[in-house]
């Protein structure tokens, strides 16, 4: 059995074609708008009125205006985030000493419990170390 040439499907002449329209047309027409605008702009700038300054100054304001927005919300969220830690603050001492007083007094739970864990232990070497001393032995 003979398979036929992709060439010559309808579908595959209806992609070359779309290709063409649809993608390398569209490319085509925006390379030769970019060249044009280069060729203008080089024109305006160094030709007999050469306005070079000008143009520069332009470029700079552009370039300089997506900046200062990026500023201005970076500022905008630093005075935000300074107002929420303000009203936080004021928040913050009531609970800051409840949390403080239940940690402490879990402080000395802890302190108590491990004095009482420790006591048979201490008791029990201090006899030993007695008995040492009264022995005689080092």
């Amino acid at each position: 059995m003979k398979l036929p040439l992709p060439g010559n499907q309808p579908s595959y002449r209806n992609h070359r074609r779309q290709f063409w329209l649809q993608i390398f047309l569209p490319m085509f027409v925006t390379v030769l708008l970019v060249i044009a605008v280069a060729i203008l702009t080089g024109l305006a700038a160094f030709g007999e009125d050469g306005e070079a300054p000008r143009w520069a100054a332009i470029s700079t304001i552009w370039l300089v205006i997506p900046v200062m927005i990026f500023g201005l919300l970076l500022l905008a969220i630093l005075v935000s985030l300074i107002y929420l830690l303000a009203r936080t603050l004021k928040v913050i001492p009531p609970y800051a000493a409840k949390a403080q007083y239940y940690i402490n007094r879990g402080t000395s739970t802890i302190k108590r419990f491990s004095d009482l864990a420790a006591k048979p232990v201490l008791y029990l070497e201090g006899l030993i170390a007695s008995l040492k001393a009264f022995l005689g032995r080092n």
